[in-house]
């Protein structure tokens, strides 16, 4: 494992490294889970692409910190991480709140990004009354009070009689509540509207045919508003489409990559 002392937090990473010439991704997790939901997606793209995963602050190994969060500061952390290992420019592919980080991180720091992929996430993603509420429930029950409805909402049906949803809710259930709560709080504050028009490197919309939080219809705005942005769905999907259909998000990583002017990809 890798750890790295950043902005005041420990950060959890891992580095997969390809030969120098070889494209860079970077992957940003979704709200209560870790890095571990790209596995599937990261094994395809090994040896073509180096590869760098983290735990956002608050969320698997990485410390929560301190003071209060903002979109920001995860923006911040990364762009850190990326100059730690090395890792600019890169593709970076974000989910959900993932997504918003990847968007933050282009806002501030352009240089670090070469190309964008913006799976099931928006420039809002709910609304702060939708926030609130959650903030309550864990702060009543803890994230096991939320963990079944929760995590149900992320996968297909079908997905959820597989053995390895109960593994995705245990994820969940056992995320730092502390860390989990600053990155609801963060969702409930964070709206970058008006900074997606500005996004001026190659960028895929991605959504799962099925997902609920972050509709299709929600994806394709984001992408309308991102000048010559893709927009692609994928069945068989819902909210977490890396765990259910790891081959097709490879396949659009792929196809990002050969935008961006990598046309050395290897398919």
């Amino acid at each position: 494992m890798q750890f790295v002392r950043l902005n005041g937090v420990t950060i959890h990473y891992q580095v997969i490294s390809a030969a120098p010439s070889r494209p860079r991704l970077v992957f940003v997790n979704s709200l209560g889970t870790d890095f571990r939901i790209w596995r599937d997606v990261v094994v395809q793209l090994a040896g073509d692409f180096s590869i760098l995963c983290h735990d956002m602050r608050g969320h698997g190994l990485s410390d929560t910190g301190e003071a209060s969060a903002s979109i920001e500061t995860y923006a911040a952390d990364l762009a850190a991480l990326i100059e730690h290992a090395g890792f600019a420019p890169a593709v970076v592919c974000g989910l959900s709140i993932g997504g918003l980080v990847a968007q933050a991180l282009h806002a501030a720091r352009p240089d670090l990004v070469s190309g964008l992929l913006l799976a099931d996430t928006a420039p809002r993603i709910g609304t702060p009354e939708i926030w609130s509420e959650r903030i309550r429930q864990v702060e009543g029950g803890g994230l096991a009070s939320i963990a079944d409805r929760v995590a149900g909402g992320w996968v297909t049906e079908s997905f959820r009689s597989t053995p390895a949803f109960a593994g995705y809710r245990n994820m969940l259930a056992r995320q730092p509540a502390e860390g989990y709560l600053g990155a609801v709080a963060v969702l409930r504050d964070t709206d970058l509207t008006s900074r997606a028009p500005r996004i001026d490197v190659p960028t895929t919309c991605l959504v799962g045919a099925e997902d609920v939080p972050t509709p299709p219809g929600q994806v394709e705005a984001l992408s309308r508003m991102i000048p010559g942005a893709h927009y692609q769905v994928v069945s068989g999907a819902a909210h977490l489409p890396p765990i259910e259909r790891p081959d097709a998000v490879a396949d659009a990583i792929r196809a990002l990559a050969a935008r961006t002017g990598a046309d050395h990809v290897r398919h």
